[in-house]
């Protein structure tokens, strides 16, 4: 029989103890949930392998579809490699922290998606941590994305560690996704942000 996983809600006065014990269960490889601005997400260690394979049998996640990285703060791309060209600053300069995901350049010549959530519990988690965190949505590949912490109970109970309640998200869509290589750039996937304004932005 399954364990229930547990679920931690956040009101005025826990939100840095929920953000530190979400931050342990990370570091010791666990799968942990909790809200962004647009939907729930699946917190996981990126450089834990044993971890991000359960997280990938838990989504059902196709292997080839690598996991976006959540940063608390643009410092936290200094160690990741990433390079960040004018048209890439200036959409997150414009959109971060937001619904926004930026495919981008690393030093080494991959790609590397990532994303700064406008969420003070999702900011909070990730800083907490102090690993880099992958989080993909919390929801089985092809369904809904949650907009709640009780959508993703009804999901995973018992299949993850632990869910962060920090109420309804506000979006309920998923990021905007933008690939940029040097000066070019392309929506990848149309989200919370309006293609239009993407295009405004990058353009000047």
């Amino acid at each position: 029989m399954k364990t229930a996983t547990t679920v931690i809600t956040v009101r005025n006065d826990n939100l840095e103890e929920a953000a530190r014990q979400a931050g342990k269960f990370l570091r010791e490889g666990k799968l942990v949930a909790f809200p962004t601005e647009t939907v729930y997400g699946l917190g996981v260690d990126l450089e834990n392998s044993e971890a991000v394979k359960r997280l990938y049998e838990v989504k059902g996640r196709p292997s080839e579809k690598s996991l976006t990285l959540a940063i608390a703060g643009p410092d936290d791309l200094k160690t990741r490699g990433v390079l960040l060209s004018p048209v890439a600053k200036r959409l997150a300069d414009r959109f971060w922290p937001g619904p926004l995901t930026l495919i981008l350049q690393l030093q080494n010549g991959e790609t590397l998606g990532v994303r700064m959530p406008d969420h003070p519990v999702a900011r909070k988690v990730i800083a907490s941590s102090g690993v880099p965190i992958g989080l993909p949505s919390a929801n089985p590949s092809g369904k809904t994305p949650p907009r709640s912490a009780e959508e993703v109970v009804a999901y995973f109970d018992g299949a993850i560690d632990l869910i962060v309640d920090g109420g309804k998200t506000v979006f309920g869509v998923s990021s905007t996704v933008v690939r940029v290589e040097g000066t070019s750039w392309s929506v990848e996937r149309e989200g919370a942000i309006p293609k239009q304004e993407i295009e405004r932005i990058c353009r000047g």
